[in-house]
């Protein structure tokens, strides 16, 4: 095991230079204070009155989505730019509050599930990024992006509709789009610091969204699933 190991971070030493390994060390570093602070988002829905999801969470999400991607990076407001990361992580943790609110009343147990496949996932993905050839996803980038406009106008068509095929097809097609962009934006991430980019908190906010994607899917699939083997039961 030891040998196997050591094996495994002797090829990220060889695959990948010193300063790329510092960047993704700070890159991943932002992205558990960012998992860190929605955690304690969803908490505070939750537990406490402080705050509750609604739509002016929602709009302070995006407003400092907004003033994150345009504050850029001058070396000297590092600190400023990672509250408005960690705020976007709390106020999205926070959103996902009534979706963990309905999932506790069916089967809590489903939230501890999902979390986990999203991590086994997640980083099983990132490390056959990290690990692949230099560039060799990249190519996903247009059909990642096609998939995604055609998810959006299938669930814009969906509104009038209904039909339940194109929301389960959504769903699936969905995850599996997500796990695409945690490989592509990986290789993206290392891409743009070959080219001179070294905002690792602008970096990692494209990996906790990938990271709180895949997660709100799985908790939806796994609550179908149980919502399905309860009806079976009832049957």
């Amino acid at each position: 095991m030891a040998a196997l190991l050591n094996t495994f971070v002797n090829s990220f030493t060889n695959r990948l230079e010193a300063p790329v390994r510092q960047h993704l060390k700070n890159v991943y570093g932002c992205l558990s204070l960012s998992m860190v602070s929605a955690a304690a988002g969803s908490y505070i829905h939750l537990y406490t009155e402080l705050l509750q999801a609604n739509m002016l969470t929602t709009l302070g999400t995006f407003g400092l989505l907004l003033a994150l991607i345009s504050t850029p990076d001058n070396g000297k407001n590092q600190k400023l730019r990672l509250s408005y990361l960690l705020g976007f992580a709390l106020l999205s943790g926070l959103g996902l509050g009534p979706l963990f609110q309905m999932i506790i009343a069916i089967n809590p147990s489903i939230i501890v599930s999902a979390l986990i496949g999203t991590t086994v996932v997640f980083v099983s993905f990132s490390i056959s990024s990290l690990l692949a050839e230099r560039g060799r996803w990249l190519y996903l980038g247009g059909t990642l992006l096609s998939l995604l406009n055609t998810m959006v106008l299938f669930s814009f068509i969906n509104l009038f509709v209904r039909w339940s095929f194109f929301y389960q097809a959504h769903l699936y097609v969905g995850l599996f789009l997500m796990c695409g962009f945690v490989i592509y934006d990986t290789q993206l991430i290392i891409e743009k610091f070959h080219m001179g980019s070294k905002d690792f908190i602008l970096h990692s906010l494209d990996l906790f969204i990938d990271f709180i994607a895949i997660f709100r899917h799985l908790l939806i699939i796994l609550t179908q699933k149980e919502l399905a083997k309860e009806k079976r039961k009832r049957d």
